[in-house]
């Protein structure tokens, strides 16, 4: 089998050690070897400093850079990016405020985009709402970390079944966003996010956020295909 790379531009540590440990064990065995790194936020002469989506145009940087330093032109490239708190200078983003729909809109302003990073191996990914709703894919599987939260994680189970037993229409509220639906009700999470959120994630592989988030089901099942 050829293996071909894919480089993974992410907005947080939390979505990088998702890419390079559940993402790259299942991308793997589709011939596709998975590189992460959060997206560039500043950089002075001492030090890079990454993660935190606060500017698209910085971010459009950091996945154009990474495009040149690939010489061989091999390599895919694609984004976890987050809709809940997206920055207001991503293309399109007045415009798609327009679109009630949730999928339609995220599907939107992943097309613009593409259009504007201008690379045919660039496939756009953004999170309805937020990396967290593949947490809640599976709420049950934070009784690993969090044992006496059992009464807490039935509270999310409700939370997700009022919006049509989907994470991911839970909304991008301040206060209503998947974490802040977990800190809310779990608040060791907060301090734990990177580490916790990830390995918990993906700790059953992604058939089950692949079935449960169709969004983010779409976009596993694109990246599969792109080495066949």
């Amino acid at each position: 089998m050829k293996y071909i790379r894919l480089n993974i531009t992410t907005e947080g540590q939390t979505e990088m050690e998702f890419a390079r440990k559940t993402l790259s064990t299942h991308f793997i065995k589709f011939g596709i070897i998975v590189d992460s790194r959060c997206v560039m936020t500043s950089k002075n002469k001492y030090k890079t400093y990454r993660g935190g989506l606060l500017d698209y145009g910085k971010a459009k940087k950091d996945i154009l850079r990474w495009m040149a330093e690939e010489k061989s032109g091999e390599a895919y490239f694609t984004t976890m990016f987050d809709l809940y708190a997206l920055p207001n200078d991503f293309p399109k983003f007045e415009e798609s405020l327009k679109i009630q729909d949730p999928y339609l809109r995220v599907s939107f302003l992943e097309e613009a985009f593409k259009k504007d990073i201008d690379n045919h191996k660039f496939i756009p990914y953004i999170q309805l709402h937020e990396f967290e709703a593949l947490l809640l894919s599976n709420p049950e599987i934070l009784l690993i970390e969090y044992p006496d939260a059992r009464r807490e994680i039935e509270k999310l189970k409700r939370i997700i079944s009022e919006n049509n037993n989907n994470p991911e229409l839970v909304n991008t509220g301040k206060n209503t966003a998947p974490s802040k639906r977990i800190i809310n009700l779990i608040p060791e999470y907060e301090g734990n996010k990177p580490t916790v959120g990830s390995i918990l994630a993906g700790i059953e592989g992604v058939e089950i956020q692949k079935n449960r988030c169709i969004h983010f089901g779409k976009w596993v099942e694109k990246i599969e295909k792109i080495n066949s």
